[in-house]
């Protein structure tokens, strides 16, 4: 979007239900979604999920819910479930965060996986949604994606996603008494006709084989 004579702030993204063909997102609801999405994501099995995640490991979903709900309100994120469809199961969480309605910008962070969904078609079906629903749905020119430079997998799933490193925040933060040199990862409205079309390249059954394994790598569909 380069003409900006007429433009006006664009609404907020995850007021609504995004849905895909393996994966559906909603906005959470904890009496709805709290009890199915502790099985995933709670406990200490799953405390490794939190390690680069500014709040968690949790022990029981209260203190889930405290916890979150509390950084809703005080970033203003909003809260996704996933949920995968075979099954109803909530499998992880993301969140719409660092919302700038009036810049059309908008950062996908506190990204909660749970050891089922990663590296799953699911998983990338899920970043796809969100990603679509910020671009095509809300008309969204600026996309983010923020992670400590330590985080390797992390870095390198923006990268798989079609996000571009723009650079390094050094001393940006203390969590978990800890330094965090920020990464920052974005992609554009101009960038995201190429993006979409490789990610429903990737998607489309013609991808996969018999068994499901992929026949070419998501960056691969985005150069074809």
């Amino acid at each position: 979007m380069t003409d900006l004579a007429n433009y006006h702030p664009r609404p907020l993204p995850g007021q609504s239900v995004l849905s895909g063909k393996s994966v559906r997102l909603e906005p959470i609801n904890w009496d709805r979604h709290g009890a199915k999405l502790a099985q995933h994501i709670i406990g200490p099995n799953n405390a490794r999920l939190w390690t680069h995640i500014p709040i968690g490991p949790f022990d029981d979903l209260a203190a889930l819910q405290t916890i979150m709900g509390l950084s809703v309100e005080r970033g203003k994120w909003e809260v996704l479930a996933i949920i995968r469809t075979r099954d109803e199961s909530v499998v992880g969480t993301a969140s719409y965060m660092r919302i700038r309605p009036e810049h059309g910008s908008a950062e996908i962070g506190c990204v909660v996986f749970s050891q089922g969904l990663q590296r799953t078609i699911e998983a990338t079906e899920a970043m796809y949604l969100l990603a679509a629903h910020v671009f095509d749905d809300l008309g969204y020119r600026r996309y983010e994606w923020k992670c400590d430079n330590s985080n390797t997998a992390s870095k390198r799933a923006a990268e798989r996603f079609g996000f571009t490193f723009e650079g390094i925040f050094r001393n940006d933060m203390v969590m978990k008494q800890k330094n965090r040199d920020t990464a920052w990862f974005a992609m554009t409205d101009a960038d995201w006709p190429l993006v979409k079309s490789g990610f429903e390249t990737w998607l489309s059954a013609q991808n996969f084989d018999t068994d499901g394994v992929q026949k070419r790598s998501l960056s691969a569909c985005r150069q074809a």
